[in-house]
This record gives structure tokens, sequence and C-alpha cells, in this order.
């Protein structure tokens, strides 16, 4: 049925509006009215965020900008000069943001802002720059860089919002198919352990607080519930124990099961926190269930296969109506 419906196709599904993007039905809001005030709200907004999910210090020059690159570009130890770009691409975000708030007071006071105006000009170009340094700095894990992140700001620049809301759509989708990812595949490789019956229902509550969490933004009245409903279910998973015998000490493989568990947990938080892929991290957790599987089927075949994401978690998700 999924595969007959338009990309973008719009119902109110539950009373609330919902989206149709690669095979999920996306918590759908109105987008702003296309003004500079409300561009400059939404790129501090995402500026935020990415600040958030990066590593520590990128936004410790602040807005000084004219120290961070010279600082830079001295710079030879290609280590040191790394996390020296990371700081210079927080300045220059740091400096669009003042440029556009500046414009914006002069818009309040009736001066008349073209889209060639200077000082846009040099927010844009503030901005691109940022996004060419956004290689060098990684998320606060330290496993890989969120370039999908880095680029917001500057579409939210580039483009009207309303294409810039279809964007973040489909950003959800990839982000809701790559939980769904991981999720099945953590249970594939347990499947058949009695030792590991009981994650099946704790794996499929994370994975749908995750999904919700990642289409619902801050300002919705929900976001309270949507919240506490992901912590407390990452909570519970995190704290499951395997089924062993009385005074029984977890064997290795059990021992590197939980291991896989755990760190699935937060791979789900990270990605559902920062509502992109994150096809490196998962990519290695992946293979390190390829290796679990493999490894516990020693005396068999080794089975490689990973399957498709089925989103077998979403009995409790939105349908459309027939």
């Amino acid at each position: 049925m999924d595969d007959a419906i338009a990309l973008g196709t719009q119902r109110v599904i539950d009373g609330r509006p919902r989206v149709f993007y690669y095979g999920y039905w996306i918590r759908a809001y109105e987008a702003p009215a296309d003004t500079l005030r409300a561009k400059k709200e939404l790129i501090d907004a995402l500026t935020r965020r990415l600040f958030n999910h990066v590593e520590h210090g990128i936004n410790v020059p602040g807005s000084r900008l004219r120290e961070a690159r010279r600082s830079f570009e001295l710079e030879a130890d290609p280590d040191r000069r790394r996390v020296k770009g990371g700081m210079l691409a927080g300045a220059l975000f740091n400096r669009a943001a003042d440029i556009f708030r500046k414009v914006v007071e002069m818009q309040a006071l009736g001066v008349e802002i073209e889209p060639d105006n200077a000082l846009m000009d040099e927010c844009g170009k503030h901005l691109e720059e940022a996004l060419a340094l956004s290689r060098l700095v990684l998320h606060r894990s330290g496993e890989e860089g969120l370039d999908e992140l880095w680029g917001e700001p500057f579409k939210a620049f580039s483009f009207p919002i309303a294409e810039f809301y279809k964007s973040r759509y489909v950003k959800i989708a990839h982000t809701m198919a790559a939980i769904d990812r991981i999720a099945e595949v953590l249970l594939e490789t347990f499947r058949g352990l009695p030792t590991f019956a009981a994650i099946e229902p704790l794996l499929g509550a994370f994975a749908h607080a995750a999904k919700t969490h990642a289409e619902t933004l801050r300002t919705d009245d929900d976001i309270f519930d949507v919240w506490t409903s992901l912590v407390v279910s990452g909570e519970a998973l995190s704290r499951f124990s395997p089924k062993l015998a009385p005074g029984a000490s977890p064997a290795p493989p059990i021992a590197q099961g939980l291991s896989l568990i755990r760190d699935a947990k937060e791979i789900i938080m990270y990605i559902a926190r920062a509502r992109v892929p994150m096809p490196k991290t998962t990519g290695e957790l992946l293979e390190r269930c390829r290796t679990y599987r493999d490894a516990r089927s020693a005396s068999k075949a080794p089975d490689r296969s990973i399957p498709e994401p089925t989103k077998i978690f979403e009995a409790d998700a939105p349908r459309a109506p027939a």
C-alpha cells in the first residue's frame, strides 16, 4: 500500500496532521511565514541544536571570528588543526547569526532588505564556509560527523522555509529507517536465544519512543510525554538482565550480547535526538552484530545476511485510513 502513496501526501491520522515520506507517516507542522525574522529564529534554533550534538568546544570562540581564523590558519599540527577548524566553523555560525539579527532589526525599522543585500551575501558566505569546515567536527560520541546538521542552517538561509520543512521530513524518514534497521538487526541477532527472549518488548518500546521523538518538535505540547517515554523506555532497556541459573555469572557470549544491547541503545538515542542517521556508527554496530551471530553459529554455515528493516515496531504507529 505504501508503494502507491506519493511522497508528500498529507492526511489527518488519529486527529493529527501527518505527511508521508519513504514508508512513514510523519507528524506535520505548519511552516511559519517566509520572513527574515522567521528565518533568523529558525537559523538560531538550528545552530543551537547543532552545538548541542557536536563535540565540546566548538562554541568556545563565540563570535570572535578573526581570532579563530588566525589560530586555525597558523596551526600546523593536523590533530590540533582539526579542532581549531571546528572552532572556526562555530565562530562563523555565530557571526552569521549576528549579521542576521542586525538585518532583522533594520527591517523592523522600515529599512528594505533585498536578497542581494551585502550583509545577506556576507551571512550566506559565512554559513557556506562553516559547512565546508564541518567535515572536521565529530558528534559528541567521537564516532563520526553530522554533515546533515551542519547543512541545515545554510539550507534554511538559502531556501524558502516551506522547502526547508520538506527536507526536514525526508531526514526524519531516513532517521526512522535507521532506528528500525538497528532494532531489527538486534532482534535477529538474539532470536532463538532463551536468555535474551525478554528483550523484544523492551526494544520495541524504545524504538517506537525514539521514532516518536525524532518526529516531534520541542514546541509541541506532547514533548513532555514524548521525551519522558524515550528516557524511561531507554532506561528499561539498559536495565535488561538475561535469565541465568541462580548464582551463575554471565558467560562471555552473554556479556558481549549485553554490550551490544547497551551500545545499540546509545546509538539509537544519538540518532533520535539529532534527527539524522549516523551511517558510520550504525554500520560498525551492525558489523559487531554479524560477528556475534557468526560466533554463535560457528558450528553451522555463517549467516552473514542482515535483513532490511520491516518496521516491526509499529503496532502503535499511526495508520492511514483506507
